[in-house]
């Protein structure tokens, strides 16, 4: 690849299934690499890889968005056992300044620099809405991050929101807290909404013993992605207990998505990411998580007037932290 100018900025979405790095120029995906997360030892390892195979000359500066917290230029991932320091990429990146930002504000700076088609709209809300906005997405984990509104532009901060305490609404979602206690000393949101999350509903709803396992599933789930199994048996109708599983699982989504818009007093809107969304769309859009949403009693005409919108741009992120090192340090 022939050398770009230094104003290209590398951006990387590290999650603790994938971790994508691209050349950002000028707003634009020049370059574009994945790798599992899992098979290196480091954020290190991957980039050198990138440089090697993508190689430009010295970049104007490089963001990364990880899948933790990220205090003091220094991130713990979540779901690796990686520790991420921004000053210890100088012998592979050598002079080029090195940001950290959790992965979900990557995705909120990316919210704001992205255009319509990056979204699909579940609630327009109403015309012309302003204020705060959040952004809540499940997929290895779950991410939450929110934008502040000035008055004039939004500024997004990261959270960790996805590890409080998981809140049941009623008599069942009591019981699956039960059920999971019974596994976890601490249950968060990320226990039921993400991909293992998916996959402990399901168990829940089997537990229940409403549904019959047929063979072929239990065969399916023992030797492929259990996640991906039980959205896929679900929007094809092959699975009755697939299907409860997965509509436990986006009414959960809903009612998450709703105590973060009042969190965050999200007027402005509230935006669906994460891997799992796109994957279960028809899920999302038949009116379950909308219901789920807006069912907060007394707020509820204030929910009814929020938008809600589905990421299904897959760089949102990438752009995102792009456009978060423009005009850092």
């Amino acid at each position: 690849m022939a050398p770009v100018a230094s104003r290209v900025i590398l951006a990387g979405d590290i999650g603790g299934t994938k971790t994508a790095l691209a050349w950002v120029d000028g707003g634009t995906i020049t370059a574009l690499q994945r790798y599992p997360s899992d098979q290196y030892s480091s954020l290190a390892d991957i980039v050198r890889e990138f440089l090697a195979t993508a190689p430009v000359n010295q970049p104007r500066a490089a963001c990364f968005g990880i899948a933790g917290p990220v205090v003091n230029g220094v991130a713990k991932t979540t779901n690796l056992p990686w520790t991420i320091e921004a000053d210890g990429f100088g012998d592979v990146l050598g002079a080029t300044p090195v940001r950290l930002i959790n992965d979900l504000e990557a995705v909120a700076h990316g919210v704001g620099a992205a255009g319509d088609d990056a979204f699909v709209t579940l609630n327009p809300g109403v015309p012309g809405a302003r204020g705060n906005r959040a952004v809540i997405a499940a997929g290895t984990g779950l991410g939450q991050a929110g934008l502040f509104w000035d008055g004039r532009a939004h500024h997004p901060f990261a959270s960790e929101g996805g590890h409080v305490s998981f809140a049941p609404r009623d008599g069942r979602d009591a019981a699956l807290l039960q059920f999971l206690l019974a596994e976890h000393h601490h249950v968060s949101w990320e226990r039921v909404l993400s991909g293992p999350g998916l996959f402990n509903v399901y168990r829940f709803v089997r537990h229940e013993g409403h549904h019959e396992e047929p063979a072929w599933l239990a065969e399916r789930l023992a030797t492929e992605p259990a996640p991906a199994v039980v959205s896929e048996c679900a929007l094809n109708g092959r699975s009755p207990l697939c299907q409860d599983a997965l509509g436990l699982f986006v009414a959960l989504y809903g009612a998450e998505a709703g105590n973060l818009a009042l969190k965050m007093l999200a007027t402005g809107g509230v935006f669906i990411g994460g891997g799992i969304a796109p994957k279960i769309l028809p899920a999302l859009t038949d009116g379950a998580f909308l219901r789920a949403f807006v069912h907060k009693g007394r707020m509820r005409p204030l929910l009814e007037a929020t938008p809600v919108r589905i990421i299904v741009s897959p760089t949102i992120a990438l752009l995102g932290a792009a456009h978060a090192a423009q005009d850092w340090p």
